[in-house]
């Protein structure tokens, strides 16, 4: 009988595969980095087919260091960064050119274009997403109009699009020899191609992108046997049941499963996901709609999402571009060496602001400088960043959830790699003015993978049984008085401002 469940987490920086045992307990990781290919300002690239090699590898080292086989797997989960795009040849299995992220800004004059017709806001009705450069469509299309052949070999019905969940699994269930290719309700939400109500694409977003129907993957639930890895492969024969974009991911393995529930994962960014049920809420207060989760035929799942685009990335800019620091771990002893930011704000708007702003002409700023700031005033303010951000992404969700009639969130549960910094969480808790609540396993992104596709199988009974499986870590209860609080808000809101209106027609590129 098999013990273990997999979860391959394709992620922005990494690719790891992390081995379960039925009580979520971690057996053992597997983990490789990618190269973060970044040609020129405003464009972040993966090679895809390193992204590939590095799953295959990071799959036999968490097997072997589990002393596990093909045998003891029941199942396969997948989860991966969303909206970065990845087009390939069907019949060599080679991408066109490299992935384009989620970060990389690069179609801004394209997603004007479509906005100069209905504005941002054209297709939210539909998809629940505004125009932007951050989600799949625009990506596809530049590849296609600035890829030498790639539009006609497109139309000829020999690309495949994908995000990295789509890509994995057709390699994992062999490529060019019969490869699956399918993606979920929860990564197709995020390409502003889908609708949210009937779960499928829509011929007239793909008319406006000038996308040809045939490279898109089949849209299925997010828990369901997709396939079976290769026999070739160390998991041959083993099924891929479940797939959830990270974000969506992190929130199961939360088991934030019903309306009202909610996580913040802190990681290259910080995504804050609010469940509102079997509802579709449109937010009035620049969150995204979308999809949370869909068990098999079960009904679709729904959230709204506060996106911010630089908190982990912010710590690895301070490391490896201004060579601040010598690892990232060591950003809280260097914030710790003083009392507080001396009046310094970082606003890391890197790729312009996300959520609640979505103000694409903004750059990163640091304001509040004096003779009297040194490096760990700059570290305390770049942790403090990211706090202040999920304030303003929790707003805008209580907002948007007393309107609908809903209770507004009273604790925060946590996850990702920035949640093991004491002085980020304590801040946190201080800056939002609610308990913010640690979990035991904090990989919940992977965890929430290896879940839906347990649950496929018949390893995991229901929700219930997942449920009892999460467990309390650590409560950070706040401590800052209110009028402190306030202030620090004030001053963060004033920063903020200093970072819009930077990128102009006359702005270099």
């Amino acid at each position: 009988m098999s013990k273990y469940v997999m979860a391959i987490d394709q992620g922005t920086t990494s690719s790891r595969a992390i081995i379960f045992d039925r009580t979520g307990t971690i057996v053992s990781v597997g983990q490789q980095e990618h190269d973060q290919i970044m040609p020129q300002a405003g464009r972040v690239e993966h090679d895809a087919m390193q992204i590939w090699q590095n799953v295959q590898e990071v799959i036999g080292t968490a097997l072997g260091r589990a002393d596990a086989t093909d045998r003891d797997i029941a199942a396969i989960g997948i989860t991966n960064q969303r909206e970065t795009t990845v087009v390939w040849d069907r019949h060599t299995g080679r991408p066109v050119t490299n992935a384009i992220v989620w970060q990389d800004t690069r179609t801004q004059s394209m997603v004007d274009r479509l906005a100069a017709d209905g504005g941002v806001d054209r297709f939210k009705h539909i998809t629940g997403l505004p125009l932007t450069s951050y989600f799949s469509a625009s990506k596809i299309a530049w590849i296609l109009d600035n890829v030498d052949g790639a539009r006609a070999r497109a139309e000829a019905g020999d690309l495949l699009f994908g995000t990295t969940d789509c890509w994995v699994l057709w390699n994992l269930t062999g490529g060019t020899d019969g490869g699956v290719h399918v993606t979920d309700v929860t990564n197709a939400s995020r390409t502003l191609l889908m609708d949210l109500r009937t779960l499928e694409w829509r011929d007239d977003l793909l008319s406006a992108f000038n996308i040809p129907r045939s490279m898109l993957p089949e849209i299925r639930s997010s828990s369901e046997v997709y396939g079976e890895a290769e026999y070739s492969s160390l998991l041959r024969g083993t099924p891929i049941a479940g797939i959830l974009g990270d974000q969506q991911s992190a929130t199961f393995g939360q088991a934030a499963f019903g309306a009202g529930e909610s996580k913040n994962t802190y990681g290259t960014g910080c995504f804050l996901l609010f469940q509102t049920g079997e509802e579709i809420v449109h937010s009035e207060n620049g969150l995204l709609t979308t999809v949370g989760y869909q068990l098999g035929d079960g009904p679709a799942h729904y959230a709204l999402e506060g996106s911010i685009a630089v908190t982990g990335s912010l710590i690895q800019w301070l490391r490896d571009q201004m060579g601040l620091l010598s690892s990232a771990s060591a950003v809280e002893r260097l914030a710790r060496s003083v009392p507080d930011n001396g009046g310094v704000y970082v606003v890391p708007a890197f790729s312009g602001l996300f959520a609640p702003y979505w103000r694409p002409d903004a750059r990163g700023a640091i304001v509040g400088l004096t003779r009297f700031s040194n490096r760990g005033h700059i570290a305390r303010a770049a942790l403090e960043a990211v706090a202040f951000q999920t304030r303003d992404v929790l707003d805008a969700v209580n907002a948007d959830v007393e309107r609908a009639g809903e209770i507004a969130l009273t604790e925060l549960r946590v996850d990702g790699g920035m949640v093991a910094n004491e002085t980020l969480m304590q801040f946190q808790a201080d800056i939002l003015g609610v308990p913010v609540v640690r979990p035991v396993v904090a990989e919940t992104t992977a965890l929430g993978a290896a879940y839906v596709a347990g649950l496929a199988v018949g390893f995991w009974s229901g929700l219930d049984e997942l449920r009892r499986n999460w467990q309390e870590d650590h409560r950070w209860q706040p401590q800052m008085v209110a009028e402190s609080r306030d202030q620090l808000l004030r001053q963060w809101r004033k920063a903020v401002t200093k970072s819009m209106d930077w990128v102009d027609a006359g702005t270099p590129a």
